[in-house]
C-alpha cells in the first residue's frame, strides 16, 4: 500500500478550505480589503478638499518635477 493516494476521512487537514468554503473566505477577505481602501480614500479626499492653493505667478514658470515649484503657490485652505 505504498502507492495509496486515497485519503481517509481522519487524514484530512483541519484548516484546509476547498470548494465553496474557500471561495467564500476569499471573497469576504477581498471585499473587506476593498471597503477599507475605499473608506480611507474617502477620508483622505475629504481632508485634502479643504487645502486649496493659489498660484502666485505665471503657470509657465512651473516646471515638471522641479523641487522649486513650492515657491510658486501658497495654501489658502484652512489646513486642518
Amino acid at each position: 500500500m505504498a502507492n495509496n493516494t486515497q485519503m481517509n476521512e481522519n487524514e484530512r487537514g483541519i484548516f484546509k478550505l476547498h470548494g465553496i468554503t474557500g471561495m467564500l473566505v476569499a471573497v469576504v477577505l477581498l471585499l473587506t480589503i476593498l471597503v477599507v481602501l475605499v473608506f480611507n480614500g474617502v477620508l483622505v479626499q475629504q481632508r485634502e478638499a479643504s487645502n486649496a492653493y493659489q498660484i502666485n505667478q505665471d503657470l509657465n514658470a512651473l516646471k515638471a518635477n522641479s523641487p522649486d515649484n513650492y515657491k510658486h503657490y501658497q495654501l489658502i485652505g484652512n489646513g486642518k
